[in-house]
């Protein structure tokens, strides 16, 4: 009787250690890290996360740049005094024209990342199905990103997530990416945070207030747990109400007030991701 219980407890053991490999972390053909999805509460759209768990109340504030860094200081002070990390994608343009800016971010522990070595529109804006590069472009300038966070001390590994230029793109671009062991990322919609780079002159401008008051708005009303802010490091010079200067450590404080924790990106989405996922 006691042999049969041993055997039956050796088999539970070894059962649960299979479930738990299968679930836990292995290595990619990148070499990066991935866990299992099984767990995993983050929020998708045509395969890329836009929320991070919406159970807790967590906000993970991002910044893309293509070829203007005149928030640089502001961002940075601010980030630094509120004891914020951030998450920062950079253009091929933006490596070259701002180093000293990579450097200090870096220096600071904020994660750097790709935002598309020449900016490229990966699919149209009437049509988001409708893609207008081809596979090789896609992957040929991403490659290029790459290279130049390599120069700078940034391996593969250390950057496995990517916002598209332009914030925007579809279900194929997201499986290049996966198909390249990395992780597509981009903002929740609703808090209008991404509008700062908006200039008077056109349609569909807001105003730092405006923005801010949104803000407000959807955490008075949804709530923004699991919300990835993306703001802007640079805007143009047509626009003189900088969101970063006026509203960004303001909203800062008043969040954290109401309760919410800024969490970094990689601790926001997890550790381990699954770029198998379907």
């Amino acid at each position: 009787m006691k042999t049969n219980q041993c055997l039956l407890v050796t088999a539970i053991l070894f059962i649960a250690s299979q479930a738990q490999a299968d679930a836990g972390i292995r290595i990619n053909r990148y070499g990066m890290k991935a866990a299992s999805m099984t767990a995993d509460k983050n929020i998708y759209r045509d395969n890329g996360i836009v929320r991070t768990d919406p159970s807790k109340k967590q906000i993970t504030l991002i910044f893309t740049a293509a070829d203007k860094a005149d928030g640089a200081d502001a961002i940075i002070g601010t980030l630094k005094k509120q004891g914020v990390k951030g998450a920062f994608f950079f253009t091929g343009e933006f490596f070259n024209r701002y180093p000293e800016a990579v450097r200090r971010l870096k220096a600071g522990g904020h994660y750097i990342g790709a935002h598309g070595y020449g900016h490229l529109l990966y699919c149209s804006w009437e049509d988001r199905n409708k893609t207008l590069v081809t596979r090789e472009e896609f992957t040929n300038d991403l490659k290029k990103n790459y290279k130049q966070l390599e120069e700078v001390g940034i391996s593969y590994a250390d950057a496995p997530f990517f916002v598209p230029p332009y914030e925007h793109y579809n279900a194929e671009i997201a499986a290049w990416c996966k198909a390249l062991g990395l992780q597509l990322i981009n903002f929740t919609e609703g808090t209008l945070t991404n509008a700062d780079y908006t200039t008077p002159d056109m349609k569909n401008y807001r105003s730092s207030k405006e923005i801010y008051d949104r803000v407000m708005s959807v955490e008075a009303g949804e709530g923004l747990n699991g919300h990835i802010m993306l703001i802007h490091l640079g805007t143009d010079d047509q626009r003189s109400d900088k969101f970063y200067q006026v509203c960004l450590e303001k909203m800062i404080k008043t969040l954290k007030k109401k309760g919410y924790s800024f969490v970094p990106l990689r601790e926001a989405v997890g550790l381990g991701f699954d770029c198998s996922r379907e």
